[in-house]
């Protein structure tokens, strides 16, 4: 399998669809298609590495068939957790893989969200674009 990879741009301030990473002497490149709000092509881009921050896709989707990928923004709905929906944000780590990173640094490990019903949890934005649908301490500074 080929991962599926997106980034956010710090120089345009966007999220984008990676095409190429190419390496050249010891400075590495990111080539990107542009996405436009209602995610139509609009051009291509490239960025030194350390211009973009990479995310990988989880291989999931979300109730209303969305890609999730590290850095967005979920809102979840476990009765197990508590009776009212919970929102997180998507963190890969090697010990637990994709997590859920909720308040107070709680974390979600995959084995939990990503086995239960895909209906329960919903993309509703990301840590670069949607800052402010974290609470203050659940922001990835």
């Amino acid at each position: 399998m080929i991962p599926k990879l997106r980034a956010w741009d710090k120089v345009g301030k966007s999220i984008s669809s990676v095409s190429e990473i190419t390496y050249s002497g010891d400075l590495s490149y990111l080539s990107f298609v542009k996405l436009s709000g209602n995610n139509r092509l609009y051009g291509r881009e490239s960025r030194l590495a350390d211009d973009v921050i990479l995310m990988q896709s989880t291989g999931l989707k979300d109730k209303n068939g969305v890609e999730i990928y590290e850095g967005d923004i979920l809102k979840l709905h476990a009765i197990f957790l508590a009776p009212d929906d919970k929102i997180g944000y998507i963190e890969y780590s090697p010990k637990y893989g994709y997590s859920i990173i909720f308040e107070g640094n709680r974390l979600y490990r995959q084995e939990y969200w990503a086995s239960t019903n895909k209906l329960n949890y919903e993309v509703i934005g990301n840590i670069y674009e949607n800052p402010e649908l974290l609470r203050e301490d659940t922001k990835n500074d």
